[in-house]
């Protein structure tokens, strides 16, 4: 194969929870599509990253987390979310911590076996690691007996090792031409982009449980010249939550309005007047039907 070809395809992002994906995701289609937070799950949804280069372009699929939990419907849904996305890529990119590795991590590798596809280990936030001269031997011991098509340290936040990652995940696509236009960085629409926003926030401000009881809904999206009027609904579960995500006063909901408005205009590029509600659906989150109306379908 010529190393000089131009090469496109697709790209599972495979891994346990909070290790970093989306943060990679984005600092590899160089905008911020997918949301990010330091709780577990805080991605939903598959979706689409389109990394655009002059050698090449790669279209990551950012996943949900593969975790063992499977209380409720949700997260059920999300493990078929993330095993669904690896069929049909051109290879994965197994996202682990630096220095960790543990059940959840060689789930995510045994479903990256059984499929086939060339894995490609990307070792994350090596910057946090205290002792640098641990990694070589870690690294030795997680290859021990797993086949990887290469190993890269990597630090998504700080962008740091990501050129040469790039240029071997690259090497696995095959030669074609681009699928996306250059200035193409994601498959969803804005409306799915600003709901995801709003609970980006939710997941930052809110305690450790209410996060994984919201959902938003994006009732109304119009183009009104150069402002977009959005509407969010943010669903909860009882009517505790609902007081707690509007907070005294009115002051948590404007809060976190203010913090989603602020991104949208950044990744939209347009002004935006964002209205939000909050309302109370029981059970949602363990309810097929209700994730299918809220979007979370195959």
């Amino acid at each position: 194969m010529n190393p000089t070809s131009h090469r496109a395809g697709h790209v599972a992002v495979i891994g346990r929870p909070n290790v970093g994906k989306s943060t990679l995701v984005n600092a590899l289609v160089g905008a911020k599509i997918s949301i990010t937070s330091n709780r577990p799950q805080t991605t939903r949804h598959q979706l689409l990253g389109i990394a655009t280069f002059p050698e090449g372009q790669l279209l990551l699929v950012d996943t949900p987390g593969i975790h063992r939990e499977q209380k409720r419907a949700m997260n059920r849904w999300m493990n078929r979310a993330a095993r669904g996305a690896i069929e049909g890529v051109d290879a994965a990119m197994l996202v682990v911590r630096a220095g960790q590795w543990d059940d959840e991590d060689s789930l995510a590798f045994d479903a990256l076996r059984s499929s086939g596809v060339p894995v490609v280990l990307v070792v994350n936030q090596v910057d946090k690691l205290k002792d640098k001269t641990a990694l070589l031997p870690y690294l030795g011991k997680v290859s021990e007996g797993r086949e990887f098509a290469a190993v890269h340290p990597i630090s998504a936040l700080k962008r740091k090792g990501l050129e040469a990652l790039v240029k071997d995940v690259l090497m696995l696509m095959p030669e074609q031409p681009p699928l996306y236009a250059e200035d193409e960085i994601t498959d969803k629409s804005q409306r799915f982009l600003a709901g995801e926003l709003v609970r980006e926030q939710l997941m930052r401000q809110l305690g450790d449980e209410l996060p994984y009881a919201t959902t938003v809904e994006i009732e109304r999206f119009v183009v009104d010249g150069a402002l977009l009027r959005i509407g969010a609904v943010i669903w909860v579960e009882r009517d505790g939550q609902k007081a707690i995500v509007i907070g005294k006063g009115g002051e948590r909901l404007r809060e976190v309005g203010s913090k989603s408005r602020q991104q949208m205009e950044r990744l939209f590029d347009a002004k935006v007047f964002l209205e939000t509600w909050v309302r109370v659906r029981e059970g949602w989150s363990d309810d097929e039907a209700a994730l299918r109306a809220f979007g979370y379908h195959d």
